[in-house]
């Protein structure tokens, strides 16, 4: 933030001061601005590309090993800072900051530190053809355009900026326009860090902004995590020129329960499938089919839990249930469930918005949990991306694999049962790209994440990730004599 008290973007190593015009960025718990964010037109995006340039030609050119000491020092410098960060992460956001203290700032950091490991790793290989022999390297590629969710700002920007980093690219990092506020945090810590100017850019903007981005030529590989119609303008914007792609995009997962589930551990993964950061999470287990001798006894539990969850300010230590993102979105819940309510479904507990006091001034709804669900509903089939659970009863193994399957998305599934033999063999039918047996939303960085069909390409984290951020020379070298026909 400038001392004009707007919030600029951050291009070669420090703010840039723009006149373009600014944004508001509103805390959704309370309607109250919390900044004036510029917008990034096309002379701070022709800049960022031009800082990364430089960037990546002095970064790209350092050891591994020197990349990944940065990297590592900057995982520190964010633990350090957790407080501050998670605050910030809370306002922006509306997430309780029990949630933001204890991951969303960490699990950034466990990012960072993971592929700062991986940096001086990143060779490629020996290949012996016995009078000669061949070897591969791994290069970077170039400049990468990361493009932000408003779910998990800090996390996002961290999983899209240390692979890339690691591998010796440059990037250019726009967040999301409704939480724009930790990106440039990061910019900061990785400057603190020792990253040289350029190497990690931040711009500000709405989707034209984004544009600008996809479709400049200068830019090898954008990163996205969103929904599947910002996806596919990305590709479509991106395959002009032939630019690497990654994904992450929407879901409506299945969480499966068998009858000989443990009760407890499977409500426990239900709730944090669907309420957890007030249900905004993308890999989310919203479809919750349960085996129809456990059906009543797991709802009744399910509600008893469900009624004990807290709402309240996001900033309070006790909150379990924070803010949704703002007004327009939360009004796109309440109309998803006002459409469950018509077609049929019953909401045992839930279902309203939250008005007393002062929550009424924010974007509050109750967790809600929907029972006597249909496949064909919409509240089943759409992503609605809030706390909102469609609990389907199920009779056997391969009717619920067939209904689970049934959607043009396949992000996440999860399978809770004691009996591991029906659960590998369930998981190995899901259509999922990444599953959980007896827990769910658990991500850790160690482990590729992303989906198929309409939820996605490629995968964020784990080894995977630098496949996606790098390139293979391969290179033949001559030992005997050129045998030449001519």
């Amino acid at each position: 933030m400038t001392d004009t008290g707007i919030l600029e973007a951050w291009i070669d190593g420090a703010y840039r001061p723009a006149t373009t015009d600014c944004f508001e960025t509103l805390n959704p718990a309370t309607g109250e601005i919390l900044a004036q964010v510029r917008i990034a037109g096309g002379a701070e995006v022709e800049a960022a590309v031009a800082a990364a340039r430089r960037g990546f030609a002095v970064w790209s050119a350092m050891t591994g090993a020197e990349r990944g000491r940065i990297l590592t020092r900057a995982a520190q410098l964010l633990r350090a800072r957790n407080d501050e960060l998670a605050r910030l992460e809370t306002l922006d956001t509306g997430k309780p900051i029990q949630e933001t203290e204890a991951i969303d700032i960490h699990s950034g950091a466990d990012c960072l530190e993971y592929f700062g490991g991986l940096a001086a790793s990143l060779t490629g290989e020996h290949i012996d053809l016995g009078s000669a022999f061949a070897y591969t390297r791994r290069e970077p590629l170039g400049i990468c355009a990361g493009i932000g969710a408003w779910n998990y700002p800090m996390q996002i920007a961290c999983w899209k900026a240390a692979p890339a980093l690691a591998c010796g690219n440059a990037m250019i990092f726009k967040p999301a326009e409704l939480t724009p506020l930790t990106a440039v945090k990061l910019a900061e810590v990785f400057a603190e860090a020792g990253m040289p100017p350029g190497v990690f850019n931040v711009v500000q903007g709405f989707a034209e902004t984004g544009q600008l981005l996809t479709r400049h030529p200068g830019i090898a590989k954008v990163s996205l995590t969103g929904e599947v119609g910002t996806g596919i303008k990305v590709m479509t914007d991106a395959a002009a020129s032939l630019k690497h792609v990654t994904l992450e995009l929407g879901g409506k997962s299945p969480l499966i329960v068998f009858d000989d589930a443990e009760v407890d551990r499977a409500i426990s993964g239900a709730m944090l499938g669907n309420f957890y950061s007030a249900g905004e999470v993308c890999s989310n287990g919203t479809r919750v089919f349960v085996q129809r001798k456990l059906l009543d006894s797991f709802l009744e539990r399910l509600v008893e839990r469900t009624r004990r969850m807290v709402i309240g300010d996001p900033l309070d230590p006790a909150t379990q249930v924070g803010a949704l993102i703002g007004e327009e979105h939360l009004q796109k819940v309440l109309g998803y469930i006002e459409r469950g309510k018509a077609e049929g479904a019953d909401a045992v507990i839930g279902g309203k918005r939250v008005t007393e006091g002062a929550l009424g001034q924010g974007a509050f709804v109750e967790p809600t949990v929907f029972a006597n669900c249909r496949d064909d509903m919409s509240v089943v089939r759409e992503e609605i991306f809030g706390p909102v659970m469609s609990v389907l009863a199920f009779d056997e193994e391969e009717e619920v694999i067939e209904r689970a399957n049934a959607t043009p998305y396949g992000l996440a599934a999860g399978v809770f049962t004691r009996d591991l033999a029906r659960a590998h063999r369930t998981v190995a039918h899901l259509q999922a790209g990444t599953c959980w047996i007896n827990n769910y939303n658990i991500t850790p960085i160690e482990m590729p994440f992303g989906g198929v069909k309409l939820s996605g390409i490629g995968r964020e984290n784990g080894k995977a990730a630098i496949e996606h951020y790098s390139q293979l020379k391969s290179v033949y070298v001559e030992l005997g004599e050129v045998e030449c026909p001519y």
